[in-house]
């Protein structure tokens, strides 16, 4: 059940503005850069709850009533125009750094916050064994004291944080693991962890403590860079998850959900809260490069198209397929709005 206080929702509305903020920003700047005419900045859908337009290049700048979004709205964007400075007569590289500029803000902030977090914290989990739990499973499958997991699976490892992440990610099942023992590396096929189940998912569960790495200037960058790799593939693997139906749409929330998780990780610290910040704005960043009609993903391909061909497809059908596309994204936004208010109930 999804719980929710009444303070959390002008601190999740403070959170949802900055990052679409950044987000629209991205766009912004990037359409400014290459002088292209703006019809109107938005921060937040729908209705208009205040607006200011710009005396010296009729730019309009609104903030309104619904923070599930917002746009810049150029000229020529889906529809031609003779504008020299239209979005649709710049080339086709320009209107690509536009488009993504955008998802790419959201995810550079959510670094740049990690960065922060770990430098704050200093506390740094290395990806080499240290002890186990008593009876752990792992270490009768051949891990040993001493061992420095290097992959699991396919997937490198470079810190502890991202060798919790695998083992819990995929460790439902015996796993190929990687290790430098002794300078030499060393391959251990089905290893085993203990599993926890729930909600009726299965995870891995490490049975063993790690190391710390020293607190130096390079272990701390290092940390923060592939804490934030690890992130942005975390978001990924839900994705990927959920469509090959490992994950039901139960796993899903919406901006209500989303609103009690960061009112929740409030309550934990600064860093917890921070670290809330990082996972949607990255979240953010990755689900709109999704190839789906009206994110700048689905944008993008008509882009990639146009410049393969080197045509622009018809902006009119163009518009009927991103029109089509913003409708199922607000039908879905709608019914999981509608199943996280249920489970407040």
């Amino acid at each position: 059940m999804i719980s929710i206080n009444f303070w959390y929702i002008p601190l999740a509305l403070l959170v949802f503005g900055c990052l679409i903020f950044i987000h629209e920003f991205g766009h912004f700047i990037c359409a400014r850069l290459f002088r292209v005419t703006i019809k109107e900045f938005s921060v937040g859908m729908g209705p208009k709850l205040l607006t200011k337009v710009s005396k010296k290049n009729g730019t309009a700048y609104s903030l309104r009533l619904l923070p599930i979004g917002g746009y810049v709205s150029m000229v020529g964007e889906d529809e031609d125009s003779d504008d020299s400075n239209a979005f649709c007569n710049k080339a086709v590289w320009k209107r690509i750094i536009i488009t993504v500029a955008g998802a790419t803000m959201n995810i550079l902030l959510g670094i740049v916050i990690m960065f922060a977090i770990v430098f704050s914290t200093k506390e740094l989990a290395s990806n080499t064994i240290a002890a186990f739990e008593e009876n752990a499973l792992s270490a009768e499958s051949g891990l040993m004291v001493g061992d420095t997991v290097i992959k699991v699976e396919s997937a490198s490892i470079h810190t502890g944080n991202e060798l919790v992440y695998e083992i819990m990610h995929k460790g439902a099942k015996p796993l190929d693991i990687t290790v430098v023992r002794e300078g030499k590396k060393v391959i251990l096929e089905d290893v085993v962890f203990a599993t926890e189940t729930e909600a009726g998912y299965t995870f891995g569960t490490p049975d063993f403590l790690v190391n710390a790495d020293s607190p130096n200037f390079i272990n701390l960058a290092k940390h923060a860079y592939f804490r934030s790799i690890s992130t942005v593939k975390m978001i990924w693997d839900s994705i990927v998850d959920l469509i090959s139906g490992k994950y039901g749409i139960e796993a899903v929330s919406g901006p209500v959900g989303a609103t009690s998780a960061i009112g929740q990780a409030a309550t934990y610290g600064a860093s917890s809260f921070f670290f809330a910040m990082v996972v949607i704005t990255m979240n953010l960043g990755v689900m709109n490069l999704l190839p789906f009609p009206a994110l700048d993903g689905g944008r993008l391909i008509f882009l990639i198209i146009e410049m393969i061909r080197r045509k622009r497809i018809n902006p009119n059908v163009e518009a009927y397929i991103n029109f089509a596309g913003l409708v199922i994204l607000f039908v879905f936004m709608i019914l999981i709005t509608f199943k996280d208010i249920i489970g407040l109930i």
